[in-house]
């Protein structure tokens, strides 16, 4: 896995995913709506720590400054 997310990218995943894990934990009421929130939530966590988006792989993206 070669990382393809950039710096700045991966800051703005895991914030992102911050906020969806604490909209599933404290907001939601439906329980399809906050597996989803949570489900979301983690993989955005993931792709921002680990600089890899299998996404961002299949459409050709490259954030990440390192080639």
């Amino acid at each position: 896995m070669t990382k393809n997310v950039g710096q700045a990218d991966s800051s703005i995943r895991i914030l992102l995913g911050l906020i969806l894990l604490a909209l599933a934990l404290f907001v939601s009421s439906t329980g399809w709506l906050t597996v989803l929130l949570f489900i979301l939530g983690m993989l955005n966590i993931f792709t921002g720590v680990a600089g890899y988006c299998a996404l961002y792989t299949l459409f050709g993206i490259n954030t990440s400054k390192s080639k």
